[in-house]
């Protein structure tokens, strides 16, 4: 009976001892064609990170996400709490597109678009790489007495990690309340906005945290969607994988030695270098499978080709594949779970570009004075209601005003009975709708209130208009 692989490590995670104390991970500085790649891809995120805030289109902000004045812009197109239900679509399509990935790709996301990979992986791990060294040199310091050279090092990088945390916080900032509010804020003294600055360190300070200590634990521990891989993998999902069949084969991993054959040796490719382990940032083993803290970064498999190559095996031992691939020669398949979810996408996607469309840049909402019933005027009833109408544009809108559309009737605003509204403004206030008891329907007739602009009818509103049952 053959050997039953040990399972044990899953118990436990990799960066804790089994005192529970931590276990800093320094792996050594990546290289090869993937990593390449990662670097283009992460550095044009991160030009779309720093810049998305600062960009206008149309005079919107291209990405604004202002909760406490409730104003949202996603690629430059103004959203308000009004469109609350287009976020939640939104929301559901992103949702059910990371799970489509994920079951056909794994967890590439995590390694390749996650700003906090992108972050820790491509900023603050590269600058520890220039002022610390390499793997086997910052272990040694890691063990150094704190000497000039120790302190010199830890004062210069713990510096610069704050420095660039700083400028992230001003960055999430902008994302916040807006780029023009912070060069406001900027510009003015700093004792006119002390709370806003406090509050700006405090994010300095959360992100100073997360990358200068917490680092790979974010990954391991915080984030769920490492723990949705055990839902949503399966063995037709291609991830990153050692190719346990060539790697172990009859006689398992071993050494090089140049002088057997070693396809005859029964011995598998894996020659047991552990550069996998030491690259990792996660600090794993990929040769014991599928884990949870593996973010398919593809830095393994980099060293591994690497390694392969200097020994003259073939390349590809750890690769992107499907478990069916490795045990099973399966090619990529489209399997009836990735067709539900991609079906569930379209009709999603769908739905929400259809209500995009159906979208007006002004929202209108006209509803009876609580607790108000009807009143004589005359020889007509008279009902009063408060209105709220959004510009959601960054026009301003002159020339507004009400118009009974249905039935016939009369509309007078307290106030000004024609207004103006600024850009991305609101105006609300009070009207009375004035109707002759020979066009009403009962004790509830529905009407239609038309919002004009000049001549132009921008939206149209219905409720209801209360009258005495008599006039049935």
């Amino acid at each position: 009976m053959p050997k039953m692989p040990d399972e044990s490590f899953r118990d436990a995670i990799g960066t804790v001892d089994d005192k529970g104390k931590r276990i800093w991970v320094f792996p050594k500085i990546p290289s090869g064609k993937l990593y390449d790649r990662r670097k283009i891809v992460s550095y044009f995120l991160l030009l779309f990170l720093f810049a998305a805030p600062f960009v206008k289109v149309n005079g919107n902000q291209f990405l604004l996400f202002n909760v406490t004045e409730r104003k949202f812009n996603i690629f430059g197109f103004p959203f308000w709490p009004q469109d609350f239900y287009l976020f939640v679509i939104s929301m559901l399509v992103g949702v059910v597109f990371v799970a489509l990935f994920t079951v056909a790709f794994g967890r590439i996301f995590c390694g390749w678009i996650c700003p906090q990979t992108i972050f820790m992986e491509m900023v603050f791990r590269r600058i520890e790489f220039w002022i610390d060294g390499d793997r086997g040199a910052q272990l040694r310091l890691d063990k150094q007495r704190w000497d000039s050279e120790k302190i010199r090092k830890r004062v210069l990088k713990w510096t610069v990690f704050f420095v660039i945390s700083f400028g992230i916080a001003n960055v999430f900032l902008a994302y916040l309340i807006g780029s023009d509010e912070l060069f406001r804020l900027v510009k003015e003294p700093l004792a006119n906005h002390l709370s806003t600055f406090i509050a700006l360190l405090i994010f300095t300070g959360v992100f100073y945290f997360v990358y200068a200590w917490f680092r790979e634990q974010v990954c391991i521990i915080a984030c769920p969607y490492g723990r949705l891989q055990g839902v949503l993998l399966d063995n037709k999902s291609i991830i990153v994988a050692y190719d346990h069949v060539r790697g172990e084969k009859e006689k398992g991993r071993a050494k090089m030695d140049k002088r057997e054959d070693r396809t005859l040796s029964g011995k598998g490719d894996c020659i047991d270098c552990r550069q996998c382990v030491n690259v990792c940032p996660t600090g794993i083993d990929i040769r014991n499978g599928t884990q949870l803290e593996c973010i398919n970064c593809t830095a393994c498999i980099d060293e591994c080709d690497a390694i392969m190559e200097k020994v003259s095996l073939p390349k590809g031992l750890i690769r992107y594949a499907s478990e069916d691939e490795i045990t099973k020669n399966k090619t990529f398949e489209f399997t009836a779970r990735m067709k539900g979810y991609t079906a569930v996408l379209f009709i999603l996607t769908g739905i929400f570009i259809g209500l995009l469309f159906l979208r007006n840049d002004v929202e209108a909402t006209i509803l009876r004075l609580p607790g108000q019933l009807f009143e004589h005027k005359g020889e007509n009833i008279s009902n009063v209601y408060t209105y709220k109408v959004v510009n959601k544009t960054v026009n301003d809108f002159d020339d507004i005003h009400f118009e009974l559309l249905h039935p016939k009737g009369t509309i007078t605003t307290v106030g000004k009975p024609r207004f103006r509204i600024a850009k991305e403004g609101m105006a609300q206030g009070t009207l009375f709708v004035e109707i002759n008891p020979a066009f009403l329907e009962g004790d509830k007739t529905p009407i239609e209130i038309g919002v004009y602009k000049g001549n132009q009818l921008i939206e149209t509103e219905r409720t209801n208009f209360l009258g005495p049952r008599s006039f049935n």
